[in-house]
């Protein structure tokens, strides 16, 4: 019954004030209309994001902190390794050219490069500015002129074909490198004559206040803005991140936490949570490809313990279940399976708002028969390791959230957006009331304004957007950031 252990022990721990104080403030009339959470980890006096792969090294060079996937086998990188790939595309980069502060483009899907060349970039003394594979001409022109990239890493021939027809009418051309052409390796090459303690010196004059990436919106609204995150941004989300969530995904699954990446890392969350991982030394694989009937087998090959996607992935795999189980004639147990994992899920959610006394015997029992003919089944085809999943975006169906509780995998929801870099409040399994997206993460203020717009405050909040003081000023006064969001708060915040 290690799932059934499981879910008991994690249960104990998603209630997320047991571990953050919450602070609530209300007007004269009661009404709540704004929240605090203290931090869990404090703000850096000194250093930065890029320090993360050397401090691992010094500390446990030979713990694994990534898998490389090479012709089907993961290979793993320990801590030591991965700080001396950095370290030598570093150099190259600062053999071309690359000077403190200047910007560097990454057009690529999610791959192991991509690691690299983010801290790479940052110890060279350098920003990244991601951009999505699938750009346009149009939008990876605006991008690259807007933040001055003097370089840019593509992944495919495809890729520089875009970037060159887009900056073919710039009047100075970026330097590219392409990954499939062995960018990695001609970097390498490239900053032999570059000494270690240049990459040093430059990697330690950064402060928690240095820029490190600007991430562009997607221009809904008109031009795409680019956010500028510094490092105290990064470590804001990723440090409380990892305070808040990594004794969960350790303690309870009783084996090493591992995840395999899938979101384009040129969206901010995907990043953060690298960030976290990197910090917290949990194992991070990398796969190009979101969709579902892509990924299922890496899933079975990596078997993470925890991943975060999209309730579009969920839907998939619930899906996938369904159709298997009807394509082996056994549809209708599938269905009963789902109709009791919702009925197990909601006396769970009861008891935790204090309205039940929680599945009772015969529910148990059912759970259990349902295990070895259904869950047992949907656990194996995500590698039959994975007890968490964060999920964002947009919100999750309730009753799909209740289904893969039941099969012993637990969801944290999330909203955020680029501006507060990624996450402004977690929704933990069965924790929240329905409707609702839960409470702020560690160091951040939620408030709604007297025309219900939500406001949030904190380190995970941006300072500006590239280029564009009047947007700032737009939607930044006091610290606050304005989302253009509707809400408003409970009782319990």
């Amino acid at each position: 019954m290690g799932v059934r252990r499981d879910l008991k022990r994690a249960r104990r721990r998603t209630g997320l004030t047991a571990r953050v104080g919450i602070e609530t403030v209300a007007d004269g009339h009661g009404v709540v209309r704004e929240v605090r959470a203290a931090p869990l980890a404090p703000r850096p006096a000194t250093g930065s994001t890029a320090d993360i792969p050397f401090t691992n090294a010094a500390e446990a060079p030979d713990a694994v902190v990534l898998r490389r996937e090479r012709q089907g086998t993961w290979h793993p990188v320990t801590a030591a390794a991965f700080a001396r790939e950095v370290t030598a595309v570093a150099k190259g980069l600062i053999a071309a050219g690359l000077r403190p502060g200047d910007r560097v483009a990454v057009m690529s899907r999610t791959r192991y490069e991509w690691s690299v060349l983010d801290f790479a970039i940052w110890s060279a003394g350098g920003v990244t500015v991601p951009v999505y594979a699938t750009s346009s001409a149009d939008q990876v022109e605006w991008i690259v002129r807007d933040s001055g990239a003097r370089h840019v890493v593509t992944e495919t021939p495809e890729n520089t074909a875009t970037v060159t027809a887009a900056t073919a009418a710039h009047s100075e051309h970026p330097r590219l490198w392409e990954i499939d052409a062995g960018a990695l390796d001609r970097l390498t090459a490239l900053g032999r004559d570059v000494s270690d303690e240049e990459v040093t010196g430059r990697r330690t004059a950064l402060t928690p206040d240095s820029v490190a990436t600007i991430c562009y919106t997607s221009g809904t609204t008109g031009r795409p803005k680019g956010c500028v995150l510094t490092h105290a941004n990064l470590h804001a989300e990723a440090a409380n991140t990892v305070e808040l969530l990594h004794p969960i995904f350790k303690e309870v699954t009783d084996q090493v936490a591992s995840t395999l990446l899938f979101l384009p890392l040129a969206h901010i969350l995907g990043r953060t949570l690298q960030i976290a991982c990197l910090t917290a030394r949990i194992e991070v694989g990398h796969f190009p490809s979101i969709k579902p009937d892509e990924l299922r087998p890496a899933l079975k090959a990596f078997r993470p313990t925890f991943l975060v996607g999209v309730p579009y992935l969920f839907e998939k795999i619930h899906d996938t279940g369904r159709a298997t189980a009807e394509r082996i004639g056994r549809g209708a147990s599938f269905e009963r399976a789902h109709r009791l994992a919702v009925r197990f899920g909601a006396a769970h959610l009861d008891r935790f708002l204090g309205r039940g006394k929680g599945p009772g015997p015969a529910l148990y029992a059912a759970w259990a028969l349902y295990d070895l003919l259904v869950y047992r089944r949907v656990r194996k085809e995500l590698g039959g390791r994975l007890r968490y999943a964060i999920s964002g975006g947009s919100p999750l169906e309730r009753d799909l959230n209740l289904f893969f509780y039941t099969a012993g995998i637990l969801i944290y929801e999330g909203y955020g957006l680029t501006e507060t870099t990624a996450a402004a409040t977690v929704v933990p399994p069965l924790g929240p009331r329905p409707g609702t997206v839960g409470l702020p993460v560690p160091g951040t203020a939620v408030r709604i304004a007297d025309d219900g717009e939500v406001h949030i405050k904190g380190g995970i909040v941006f300072g500006s957007y590239w280029n564009n003081p009047d947007a700032s000023r737009q939607v930044l006064s006091d610290g606050w950031f304005a989302t253009g969001d509707l809400g408003s708060l409970d009782a319990d915040g």
